[in-house]
């Protein structure tokens, strides 16, 4: 008997930056109940606003509530508890110890949550579909937070790095951007792309289907990205506020040499959580007998 791969439809949620959000409190918005049901939920982190052991358990009761199969979460800059230097400096080592305990523990189990920490890791769902995910929940540093490097650091392409990324992930998961996809901001009353050079390296490298990501609310959007000329060359329009979900549908013909690129930072203007998750539908490799 021969094993045949074939391509599997997998339905992906997208949502970050979610700093504590009650879904069953935010009624006026697209991120509230009820939520489509999908395959995969990928949370790139800011799962709190300040994070600590009470809002930890907050944002896994939250999770629960999504109806997913597979939930994977990372941490972001504003998720302190799992940081372990953070935990060195400030003299929290015992905070962090239970911020991840919390994470990887019964109440995650209980919520189907699956925390990731930095490196790539490999997912078979129900439907016989597989594929590979690089996470890290680090971003370019600015202000006093967590899971910061700086602007010249490369944690992705150099080999003597702990966890680059590899040439073969199908998702990239991170919580800060690339630079200059999706990573605009005002500053000072100037737009700057503040999002990472050696994670535009990398991705250009590794040409994954997908890469999620959050940290810059003014970035929330989709774009794809075509490798030949590092250009976005298509916009997915940002979604309606009357719309619950903005769903993209990536068919083959979008990956041959290009990438989809997508900020669902739930949080938008005004700290209002007023941004619609994204559904990415993926096509990915299954094996059966």
């Amino acid at each position: 008997m021969h094993a045949t791969i074939s391509p599997v439809p997998v339905r992906f949620m997208c949502i970050w930056d979610t700093h504590g959000v009650k879904l069953d409190e935010n009624k006026q918005y697209p991120f509230s109940l009820p939520l489509p049901k999908i395959d995969v939920l990928l949370h790139s982190g800011d799962l709190t606003q300040c994070g600590s052991t009470r809002p930890f358990k907050d944002a896994l009761e939250m999770l629960s509530q999504i109806d997913a199969e597979l939930k994977l979460v990372i941490a972001g800059n504003h998720d302190l508890g799992p940081d372990p230097q953070y935990g060195v400096e400030e003299g929290e080592e015992e905070e962090c110890a239970e911020a991840v305990a919390l994470m990887t523990g019964p109440l995650a189990k209980k919520a189907g949550v699956t925390y990731l920490s930095e490196g790539t890791h490999s997912f078979t769902i129900s439907s016989g579909a597989t594929f590979t995910v690089y996470v890290s929940p680090y971003s370019v540093e600015h202000g006093d937070y967590v899971f910061g490097t700086k602007l010249t650091e490369d944690r992705y392409n150099n080999k003597a790095a702990d966890n680059p990324i590899p040439d073969n992930v199908d998702i990239i998961m991170t919580h800060g951007p690339p630079k200059t996809i999706r990573d605009t901001c005002l500053h000072d009353g100037k737009e700057i792309n503040v999002g990472c050079p050696a994670l535009l390296e990398a991705t250009a490298r590794v040409k994954p289907k997908l890469h999620c990501f959050g940290h810059i609310h003014e970035g929330y959007g989709a774009s794809t990205v075509t490798w030949e000329s590092i250009s976005q060359d298509r916009e997915i329009s940002k979604s309606v506020q009357l719309l619950k979900c903005t769903y993209i549908d990536a068919k083959p013909e979008d990956y041959h040499n290009k990438s989809l690129y997508v900020n669902a930072a739930v949080q938008g203007e005004g700290g209002a959580f007023s941004n619609a998750p994204f559904i990415v539908d993926l096509l990915l490799s299954a094996v059966s007998l």
